[in-house]
């Protein structure tokens, strides 16, 4: 037994009110509060079939699905978990959805999750031998590829921060392809605290920077354990963050390049840890 199939043909139907106005600033229902200090709903929200079947694989209990028959058809067996039995999918035209969610959606399909306890880091990080750590990073794309670059390249787990924006925000949960909901992630209370704590942990913490002093990436990467630092576009990671580093490392840059964007630079991080390690 799986999902249940509702037919919705009226765009006012409050059935599917969890996916109404996802364009909207202030009535998203993937926001935990709304202007004013109101409540949001603070939903879980996945696009297109791939990052469907995500969420259903997660530790994110889905609780309904809208979308149109095509899509349906494509989830095929994914309907059938267990998870889902009796969940509804709300099934409608495009142009019914296109009225609900404010925008024609290309990927034809929606599932949404309320959001299940958080983590810790000591939880986040339990058998973790390789870790990012984000620290200003507000760019939801930017969170969404080093979630979607941490899965492809072996990283454990994603830790953040101060100043990061919402890893469950609805782009970043989109452009990581579903792995924010996959990869476990933890805030960090006490920054930069943690930093020291990893250490403790026995991971070796290395800042990522531009600066010419810092030395090359390659050298660094081959540790038991590794937790790589990256801060926002600009600013990079505060002093206080390196300080509480063991290396600070650099990503040698040609043509009069300074830095790379910070998604690509902790891919490219990963990738050594993951050549480190062959």
């Amino acid at each position: 037994m799986g999902v249940q199939v509702v037919d919705i043909d009226d765009p006012d139907d409050p059935r599917v009110n969890d996916f109404r106005d996802l364009n909207s600033v202030d009535r998203r229902p993937d926001l935990p509060a709304l202007p004013g200090g109101r409540p949001g709903k603070g939903l879980v929200i996945a696009e297109g079939v791939l990052v469907v079947e995500r969420m259903v694989a997660s530790r994110f209990a889905t609780h309904a699905l809208f979308g149109v028959e095509k899509r349906r058809v494509e989830l095929g067996t994914t309907l059938d978990d267990p998870s889902l039995a009796g969940v509804p999918y709300f099934r409608a035209s495009a142009e019914v959805m296109a009225e609900v969610i404010g925008f024609h959606l290309n990927r034809g399909v929606l599932a949404v999750s309320r959001r299940p306890p958080v983590c810790t880091v000591a939880q986040a990080v339990a058998g973790a031998t390789s870790v990012a750590v984000l620290e200003g990073v507000n760019d939801h794309e930017n969170i969404g590829s080093i979630f979607r670059n941490a899965a492809g390249l072996g990283v454990d787990a994603v830790l953040f921060g101060a100043g990061c924006a919402d890893p469950l925000y609805r782009r970043c949960v989109r452009v990581s392809m579903g792995h924010a909901l996959l990869v476990p992630f933890a805030r960090c209370d006490d920054w930069p605290g943690e930093i020291g704590w990893l250490r403790e942990q026995g991971f070796t913490t290395i800042a990522l920077t531009p600066a010419p002093d810092a030395v090359p990436l390659a050298g660094v990467a081959g540790s038991a354990k590794v937790a790589f630092l990256v801060g926002a576009e600009g600013p990079g990671l505060t002093r206080a963050a390196m300080r509480n580093c063991d290396v600070r490392t650099q990503i040698p840059m040609a043509r009069g390049t300074d830095s790379l964007n910070v998604a690509t630079a902790a891919a490219v991080a990963f990738y050594e840890r993951a050549r480190a390690r062959m």
